[in-house]
């Protein structure tokens, strides 16, 4: 009994197929009714429809109280009901189809906060690398002599090499030449300490 039900689909284990039905062809398109919902939401949020829509009710309670009985659609005897009933049936619609917007713009945002969740994420961890590759310039220009503190070793091994000549003798002439000048002994090297 349970080789026939698997060969005709009904197992349970199974998702059944989606056979077309009659009503599928009158199945309106999401994302154009989801348009359509939030343009008549926005529409609903703007002074513009408050204004119509109190125009229009006031035509209608000045006609059907204003007019011969003959002419009234909606007496006021019957408290306008007819009037009562248009207005449910228009609040009846909109809250749903404002419903339907608020979920849209929901998606939205969520897509956006994603979206922007994902940016920041980017953005630290390029700050992060940007970060570490300062930090390994810094400790590469302390290892590095800079340029004023090459030129104050400089000066200061000029200064004692002329100190150097200073102090040392100088011969007496002979035969009215110049003495040559004694080259003193450089001096010592010293290791240039790190900054």
């Amino acid at each position: 009994m349970s080789e026939p039900r698997r060969r005709h689909g009904n197992a349970l284990d199974q998702p059944r197929e989606h056979r077309p039905g009659p009503l599928d062809r009158f199945r309106p398109n999401p994302d154009s009714f989801g348009r359509m919902t939030e343009g008549f939401a926005r529409f609903m949020g703007t002074p513009q429809f408050l204004l119509w829509m109190t125009v229009f009710v006031a035509v209608w309670l000045g006609w059907n109280t204003l007019a011969p009985e003959s002419a009234q659609f909606d007496p006021r005897a019957l408290n306008f009901t007819l009037l009562t009933l248009m207005l449910s049936l228009q609040a009846s619609y909109a809250a749903p189809l404002l419903l339907l917007a608020q979920n849209r713009q929901d998606d939205r945002d969520r897509v956006t906060q994603e979206e922007d969740r994902r940016r920041a994420q980017q953005n630290l961890a390029d700050t992060e690398y940007l970060t570490r590759e300062i930090a390994a310039l810094r400790i590469a220009l302390r290892e590095v002599a800079t340029r004023d503190f090459v030129r104050s070793e400089l000066r200061s091994v000029l200064e004692e090499i002329l100190d150097a000549q200073d102090e040392a003798p100088v011969p007496e002439e002979r035969s009215g030449r110049r003495p040559a000048r004694r080259r003193s002994s450089a001096p010592e090297t010293r290791e240039i300490p790190r900054v």
